[in-house]
């Protein structure tokens, strides 16, 4: 084989950008570019192509944006393109046995968890909000199934007790393109990819989050609630009703509390922003919106009349 691969990339988000600019910058020859389809974001929405769509433009690769790959003349297009491997991350539309079979290494995929534990679509979030000590990148022979594949390669990072679904989320983009340019360097190499079958005893699985999940139940530990708010902010957000207002909770701390009074969960303790959570636990509001405001510290807040001072217990 010679040092060079002819090379389809899918994929979407910014997560998947990481992962194209490195093949980009690489010796390798980026054929094509498949990303979802150019739709509507923000406010005043405006269509928009994805972070990689615009990214591969830059690189003056052809990017194509099919609404489906299950149709005959998708599954053609993509044939002549005589690709020797696929890379896909986050790309956002099921593979068909056609598509991962065309290529003739076949289709490989940069999976943001140390599989098999959370397949599905956020294993990043998932990882911080179940409290896990590590997460990683998974480089995946893919297959029909939902992450079900081989794999290939896999990277591993301890997980700090204040990471955030932002911070995480950028460490895995690089240390995904990383590994996946090793993988490429040994198909290079040896010709070929020994891979290992994940072990089905072990899967657990990430499902699409909700707006619904940002919910936050003040009778959850103060340690349940932290992971939650560090997970799932940017998106789907974290939002909770504090003196019978909504506030979004940006960013929260755990505190020590030494609390055994008859309190319901959900009431401020002190000016400080300490709120009382299950478990006889407290978390500190550090950062939050009200509604239909900017984002403000605690202090501010009080300030500014959001929150009432004269009900802080």
């Amino acid at each position: 084989m010679g040092e060079k691969l002819r090379i389809a990339f899918m994929g979407t988000p910014d997560f998947a950008a990481h992962a194209l600019r490195a093949l980009c910058d690489s010796d390798h020859d980026i054929v094509c570019v498949y990303s979802q389809p150019p739709r509507p974001k923000g406010r005043g929405h405006k269509v928009q192509k994805s972070p990689v769509h615009e990214l591969a433009e830059t690189y003056d690769i052809p990017v194509f944006t099919p609404k489906s790959l299950k149709n005959a003349d998708a599954q053609e297009q993509f044939a002549v393109h005589n690709i020797d491997i696929a890379i896909v991350a986050a790309y956002g539309l099921l593979l068909p046995l056609e598509i991962l079979h065309a290529p003739k290494h076949g289709c490989l995929n940069i999976h943001g968890s140390l599989l098999p534990r959370w397949r599905g679509a956020s294993p990043i979030q998932r990882a911080i909000w179940e409290g896990d000590e590590a997460s990683g990148i998974t480089i995946m022979q893919m297959d029909k199934g939902l992450d079900t594949g081989d794999m290939i390669a896999k990277s591993e990072m301890s997980l700090a007790a204040n990471v955030t679904a932002a911070i995480l989320h950028d460490a895995l983009a690089e240390m995904g393109a990383d590994l996946m340019l090793d993988v490429l360097t040994r198909l290079v190499t040896e010709g070929f990819l020994s891979a290992e079958k994940q072990d089905d005893a072990l899967v657990t699985y990430a499902h699409l989050l909700k707006k619904s999940d940002g919910v936050v139940e003040w009778g959850q530990s103060a340690l349940q609630i932290d992971r939650q708010i560090r997970a799932l902010n940017p998106w789907p957000g974290v939002w909770a009703e504090i003196q019978g207002k909504r506030f979004k909770i940006l960013e929260a701390s755990l505190a020590d509390v030494d609390f055994c009074g008859d309190t319901s969960v959900g009431t401020i303790l002190n000016k400080e922003g300490l709120i009382f959570c299950g478990e006889n636990t407290a978390l500190r509001l550090n950062k939050i919106q009200p509604e239909g405001k900017k984002a403000m510290d605690f202090a501010s807040a009080l300030n500014g009349g959001y929150i009432d001072a004269e009900k802080i217990f």
